[in-house]
């Protein structure tokens, strides 16, 4: 005899309660709407006291946009986020390593205060999870992992490791690049490797990085060396370093001075010597989009629905632009009385983020590909391309805006 179908219990379950989920959980809260969050590990403590020794950095950080900055100011979770640690970058210099090109982008063309914000991926979860916690309407099921989903007439009913069986009307599925849910669920992808992995490390530098975004495109794949606040006298970077698969475990695998050198000669000592560095991790460079984000009763966001290639620092920002997007349609629809999971519904937010999503994912391939060729015309190409849009003002302004996730 079949199981009984449980009642829905939530008319929104978001499964993964990441920075995504979790701000999806956070922009649906306070509506009537009764919110289930799901995550495997549990919600992040607050991460406490700020640690400024070159260890005492998350690995993992983002580069926030203007746009993104404000949806979380939306979400009344940016406060802490700042408070805790956060810095502003007003300047970014792309430059190629086999030639000439060279382009600088600078806040003050904008008439805006940053470009961008680099913040510790930690400081944003904890940041979250505290709204969450406070936040009356979201159950929060943690620790629980996803065993099972299928569909049902009303939506899709979960099963946790833990027996629970919970029916929604509208399942989100924000559980990272190898999403379960997605897999669940039979949601097709089209995706690639790269051939490489991407080195992160927090470093020490010589030379304080004047709020400016370092990227060199190397024939190797581009080198980024993100700015973190000072501490004292001492200046930090956050690195990510795309290298070829067969390269990468010899570099992680060199003596911290080794690294060091090695990254300043990449990074061609634009901040004086790299003095210290601390442990290195590295992760695999994928890219992966999913060919429908939404299916009655089920919607993909974040990595779940997309991963890119992460030389101009978007994946996050897509993110969030998904998450923003799918809480306002879903928030229109209860305004007239449709329920969260109708395919009309998704549809209109599928159709606002896919081609956004796709559009970046193919431009981050193009200047992938541009940059790692070592053929004369495209190094030809490259170096007069830097140089022109560097001297064409309006240009250059278009650019920066399509980045930094601002309305023409």
């Amino acid at each position: 005899m079949p199981e009984a179908v449980p009642p829905l219990d939530h008319d929104v379950l978001v499964v993964g309660a990441g920075i995504a989920g979790s701000a999806l959980a956070v922009a649906l809260s306070g509506q009537g709407l009764r919110i289930a969050l799901v995550e495997a590990r549990g919600l992040p403590a607050d991460p406490g006291p700020v640690d400024m020794g070159l260890n005492g950095f998350d690995v993992r950080v983002s580069a926030l946009t203007p746009g993104s900055v404000d949806f979380l100011a939306r979400l009344a979770v940016w406060p802490a986020i700042e408070a805790y640690r956060a810095c502003p970058y007003r300047h970014m210099t792309v430059w190629d390593a086999e030639g000439t090109g060279r382009i600088d982008f600078d806040s003050a063309e904008m008439n805006l205060p940053a470009l961008g914000t680099l913040v510790e991926n930690s400081a944003i979860t904890a940041a979250l999870a505290s709204r969450v916690r406070r936040a009356p309407d979201i159950e929060v099921l943690a620790p629980r992992r996803l065993e099972q989903a299928q569909r049902s007439a009303d939506g899709v009913i979960v099963t946790l490791d833990d027996g629970t069986r919970c029916a929604a009307g509208l399942t989100v599925g924000a559980d990272g690049a190898l999403s379960p849910l997605r897999e669940r669920l039979g949601f097709a992808t089209r995706e690639w490797s790269y051939g490489q992995r991407a080195i992160v490390a927090t470093v020490e530098t010589e030379r304080h990085h004047a709020d400016t975004a370092w990227q060199r495109f190397l024939p190797t794949g581009p080198l980024a060396l993100l700015p973190l606040p000072d501490s004292a006298d001492r200046h930090y970077c956050s690195i990510v370093w795309s290298l070829d698969d067969d390269a990468v475990d010899a570099v992680v695998a060199l003596s911290d001075a080794d690294f060091c050198a090695a990254l300043a000669d990449a990074a061609e000592h634009c901040l004086g010597d790299i003095l210290d560095s601390s442990p290195r991790a590295a992760f695999p460079l994928r890219q992966r989009h999913a060919i429908n984000y939404v299916e009655p009763g089920v919607a993909l966001i974040a990595d779940a629905a997309h991963t890119i290639h992460p030389l101009a620092g978007q994946g996050i920002n897509l993110g969030l632009a998904d998450v923003d997007e799918l809480a306002r349609v879903v928030l229109e629809a209860r305004q007239r009385g449709l329920p969260p999971g109708a395919l009309s519904v998704l549809q209109r937010y599928q159709r606002r983020r896919k081609g956004s999503n796709l559009a970046m994912m193919a431009a981050m391939d193009g200047f992938r590909h541009l940059f790692g060729s070592r053929r004369l015309p495209l190094r030809w190409l490259r170096n007069v391309g830097l140089r022109q849009v560097d001297a064409l003002p309006a240009v250059k302004k278009r650019l920066m805006r399509q980045a930094m996730g601002l309305a023409e």
